[in-house]
């Protein structure tokens, strides 16, 4: 089944409780139980409600999943690709419950979806701007090209497994005071598989799968930042029995630039400028995510004086992570006026001149607003 929201899964809202989470997960849960469901997909169906009530009733993992998606919940950490592990590799909660009252059905053996995969890239600042495209080399595990996934030397074959018969099952009937119980459980011969292997394969050692390196292309789109994702369809790890891939989710991290500060899709950049051209004006060259431009210094620019650049931010993503025509944010320079603290003879002799000209009385300035609303929180904090 294609993956879906896990909150369209429960059919509850993104703002929804603990407890309304729950309550729709039983619902659902009973709705679609294979031994009560005569639905086609119920089966696959029962096992995603379980997924999503998995990670939704987990504090921690609704918070990563909230944030990243599916690579939140199951993300693997560090620089590159670091390893691999399913998405969806959760306990089968309300499944056992069922099972251990009276052998509920499961399909160990039935198509299985591969795991969803990670990797990090990182990309320089203009990259992340003006978009790229590149390639990735990703260690994931493959389908042996030696056994072709049957886990079993070429020239033999697996055997049904000796103990559960095929299954992938064993039953023990358990004795109490309210009757008897059967308990179902994973074969520990085949590990469910209902398979045995005789003659392992010596390259994947009966494992059905080996960790290869493939080379990627990867086409990012203007406007990403940190914690941007591109999903990958298909290329996670190989599905089991017949099932479909999982995805690789490229995760997006971004270097600073030496000189631009970036806040959603404007960008910002500090200009220091000395005394004279703050109050006489002039005309100098930037940067810009666009190359060198000139822009004009008013006469009489203050510290902290902000100009925006109207259209020269980042261009903007659609909601899909996908570059759109939305054109682009603005950039804005913020004036830093440079005092100079070593002067020679002849500038102090102009700046003594000119202090004698412009008098020596000083005009204190209001109290700004954050420096009120410090003064307040700290009577009411005490500091």
């Amino acid at each position: 089944m294609e993956q879906r929201d896990y909150y369209e899964v429960l059919e509850v809202s993104r703002s929804a409780s603990r407890e309304e989470i729950k309550k729709s997960y039983r619902r659902m849960a009973r709705k679609y139980h294979p031994d009560v469901s005569s639905e086609q997909d119920a089966e696959d169906r029962f096992k995603e409600i379980q997924r999503a009530y998995e990670v939704l009733s987990d504090d921690q993992k609704r918070a990563a999943y909230d944030k990243y998606g599916f690579a939140g919940i199951e993300g693997l950490g560090g620089a590159g690709f670091s390893g691999f592990e399913g998405f969806g590799g959760f306990a089968d909660i309300f499944e056992d419950l069922f099972s251990g009252f009276g052998g509920g059905r499961r399909s160990r053996r039935g198509p299985k979806r591969g795991a969803d995969l990670r990797y990090d890239l990182t990309l320089e600042f203009e990259e992340a701007v003006f978009g790229v495209e590149t390639e990735i080399d990703v260690r994931r595990p493959e389908i042996c090209p030696v056994c072709h996934g049957s886990g079993a030397e070429p020239g033999t074959r697996p055997k049904v497994c000796h103990t559960c018969n095929g299954s992938g099952e064993v039953r023990r009937v358990q004795q109490s005071i309210l009757g008897q119980f059967v308990n179902v459980a994973a074969c520990p011969t085949c590990n469910g598989t209902g398979e045995e292997i005789p003659t392992p394969c010596t390259t994947c050692h009966g494992q059905r799968q080996v960790i290869q390196s493939r080379s990627l292309k990867v086409k990012v789109p203007p406007g990403v930042d940190s914690e941007t994702q591109i999903r990958l369809t298909g290329e996670g790890a190989p599905g089991a029995n017949g099932g479909p891939p999982g995805n690789l989710f490229v995760v997006i991290h971004v270097r600073k630039h030496k000189y631009f500060q970036r806040r959603g899709d404007d960008i910002f950049l500090d200009l220091q400028i000395n005394v004279a051209q703050a109050a006489l004006g002039d005309k100098v060259v930037i940067p810009t995510l666009d190359g060198e431009e000139e822009l004009i210094v008013e006469a009489g620019t203050q510290p902290g004086q902000v100009v925006k650049l109207k259209g020269k931010g980042v261009p903007r993503l659609d909601r899909s992570g996908r570059g759109s025509d939305r054109g682009r944010g603005d950039m804005h320079i913020i004036f830093q006026v440079a005092i100079p603290k070593k002067l020679t003879e002849e500038q102090q002799k102009l700046f003594t001149d000119l202090g004698d000209t412009m008098g020596k009385e000083v005009v204190p300035h209001s109290r700004g607003f954050w420096s009120q609303v410090k003064d307040t929180l700290g009577d009411v904090l005490g500091v």
